[in-house]
């Protein structure tokens, strides 16, 4: 059995989970089956009636309860909010290892590794469940330790051009 390919969409720019939701797209196209879990993105696209309309073939989770971005919440509401990320976590883990998808993606997992919620060996170990499932991590900044797991990483940057008078 082959191994999953991890992917990484990257950078501070615009369109990495975009990049991500037409590779499920392109997967569906396919026959394969998607599970997309977000994090981070408060209400994200989970109420996406595109999104829904494309069930079963990719389907969307997001374990947190609270609809406003993780960063504006207050403390005690993120302490919470960090429990419900783990149980996605978990499930995300399920998933893997019960093979019930062919491409998970685990929007802005990386944003979890960065602010602590998670650490790298968390997300290894999560990923070495793969089998033949391949996976698409998320997220602004990327640390070496998550790079060289990767099978391949796109840097998505913002390029501002100035207009010549």
């Amino acid at each position: 059995m082959a191994e999953g390919c991890i992917y990484i969409y990257t950078g501070d720019g615009r369109g990495k989970s975009p990049a991500a939701i037409g590779r499920a797209v392109q997967a569906a196209v396919e026959g394969r089956q998607v599970v997309i879990i977000q994090f981070l993105k408060g209400k994200g696209l989970e109420d996406s009636d595109f999104l829904r309309r494309m069930e079963p073939e990719i389907k969307l989770f997001r374990f947190e309860k609270s609809d406003s971005n993780f960063a504006e919440l207050p403390e005690e509401k993120k302490q919470e909010e960090i429990q419900n990320i783990r149980n996605g976590i978990g499930f995300a883990k399920k998933v893997l290892t019960t093979g019930e998808c062919n491409l998970l993606i685990l929007d802005e997992v990386l944003g979890l590794v960065e602010k602590d919620i998670i650490t790298v060996d968390t997300l290894k170990t999560l990923l070495e469940c793969r089998g033949d499932t391949d996976v698409i991590l998320t997220g602004i900044t990327l640390n070496d330790e998550i790079c060289v797991l990767a099978d391949e990483v796109s840097k998505i940057e913002t390029v501002k051009f100035k207009v010549w008078d």
